[in-house]
């Protein structure tokens, strides 16, 4: 497909690389020359200099025949009004960044109006999953499929844990009444697995399992890893992610106290957010931390502009014995040093944003296939857990799994039918309209039937 990116900074950028990896005719706009040198010595795009809000820029990036645009500068308002202008132009599909909590409220309203496919707020986004942590908090990662009827939870293996030193298939034999999960996709030192029933989960593996919502709580009850209940949370900055964390887990009981340097920010926040502690001062200032109690908290929730400061704080916080640490963090290259530092929960609004897109991208190429639902990055990019509805007239329709050819690297992880959630073994099938969750070791995948065939 023909793609126009209006953008060329994180967002944008890290979009058009994976589009362009996967085959898309890609189209970078940006104002900034030296933006652009970087996108055209590293990547197969072409690029035009400009406003994506001029039309003669748009129509000379190809607008009148492209399929998608995707519009992610920095303004809000900019981005509505490529959208706007590009489907005036022919194009088909408009996807625009919009992050301002202002825009929340009115936001069907907006993209009927203005023609916009799908609108992307990274920081609520974001907020959403790391409320899903605090929720489970011995998670380092939760993922929802199936209209939250299946969550995807990674959790680290500890040395106690009964499923760790013994083959996945004697599990349900040797541990009674132990809930049947499915055992997705397993990291260890740096290489991801797809396991079969002779894999040996080991200390220290970061562990994926997948289940409907009571099962995956009954599951973990089991383990003895759900005794911590989140009742107070210090945030470091007041931002964006910030204030929507904050409207989303006030209301289930949680108190949230939040630093903040910026004294204006202080009191706008102290206005929006009145259930909310906000306090004045450096967030990074381990004296601050201190004397507001941090030792005290449930959980400590870093989301400062500068990452740096995030993972430095969020390293002070686990040294001061907090249970949960979440650290936003876009820079992905150093997950696996971050981990190893002790800090399991990491959250990028920058990959979050991008697979939205790329779900969505994709759903478009194959509109009439077995499209993808749901995508979402695991352990680090390394692996991918995509969602698609089975068509009534797919080859696979009926036949069990055992007499299906699985693509190398890939896992039916979940089936949906009508509501139940099934773990799948070799004698269960997949029937029209059931979701079907796949886990797979590479990217690309974007139709059910590149997966299974008979």
């Amino acid at each position: 497909m023909r793609i126009l990116v209006v953008g060329d900074g994180k967002v944008g950028h890290t979009v058009a690389e994976n589009l362009a990896r996967e085959g898309h005719d890609v189209v970078i706009v940006d104002r900034s020359d030296e933006a652009l040198r970087r996108s055209e010595d590293t990547l197969d795009v072409m690029c035009v200099r400009g406003s994506g809000a001029n039309a003669a820029t748009l129509v000379e990036a190809g607008a009148d025949k492209a399929d998608i645009i995707i519009a992610a500068t920095a303004g809000d308002e900019t981005n509505m009004l490529c959208c706007l202008m590009a489907k005036r132009l022919g194009t088909k599909y408009a996807i625009a960044r919009i992050r301002d909590p202002e825009y929340n409220e009115s936001l069907t309203m907006l993209q009927r109006e203005l023609g916009i496919d799908l609108a992307v707020n990274p920081e609520r986004a974001t907020a959403l999953e790391i409320s899903r942590l605090l929720r489970f908090p011995f998670a380092s990662n939760i993922e929802s499929f199936a209209k939250g009827r299946v969550e995807m939870v990674e959790f680290r293996a500890h040395e106690n844990d009964a499923v760790v030193g013994m083959p996945l298939h004697e599990i349900s034999r040797k541990l009674r009444g132990i809930p049947q999960v499915l055992y997705a996709a397993v990291e260890r030192g740096g290489e991801v697995y797809i396991p079969n029933g002779n894999f040996i989960i080991q200390p220290d593996d970061r562990v994926h399992v997948a289940a409907d919502m009571v099962t995956i709580t009954a599951y973990f009850r089991y383990l003895g890893k759900n005794s911590l209940r989140v009742k107070n949370v210090m945030m470091l900055g007041g931002g964006r992610i910030s204030y929507y964390l904050s409207r989303m887990i006030v209301p289930m009981g949680i108190h949230v106290s939040m630093t903040e340097i910026n004294e204006k920010k202080v009191q706008d926040l102290s206005e929006a957010l009145p259930d909310v502690n906000v306090i004045y001062g450096d967030g990074t200032d381990q004296d601050l931390l201190e004397q507001e109690g941090l030792h005290q908290m449930d959980a400590f929730v870093a989301l400062c502009d500068r990452d740096e400061e995030n993972l430095m704080t969020g390293l002070y916080a686990v040294r001061q014995g907090v249970p949960k640490v979440v650290v936003k963090n876009n820079r992905v290259a150093y997950a696996d040093i971050i981990s190893g530092m002790g800090l399991d929960s990491i959250v990028s609004p920058k990959e979050i944003t991008c697979a939205n897109i790329l779900r969505y991208v994709r759903a478009r190429k194959n509109a009439t296939g077995a499209k993808v639902e749901r995508l979402y990055k695991l352990v680090g990019g390394k692996a991918e857990a995509l969602e698609f509805i089975a068509r009534h007239n797919d080859p696979y329709i009926g036949i069990p799994l055992k007499d299906l050819t699985m693509r190398p690297g890939t896992l039916v992880a979940v089936i949906v039918r009508r509501g139940k959630v099934i773990v799948p073994f070799g004698n269960d099938h997949i029937e029209s309209g059931d979701s079907v969750v796949i886990i797979a070791c590479e990217s690309g995948i974007s139709d059910l039937n590149e997966v299974i065939h008979k």
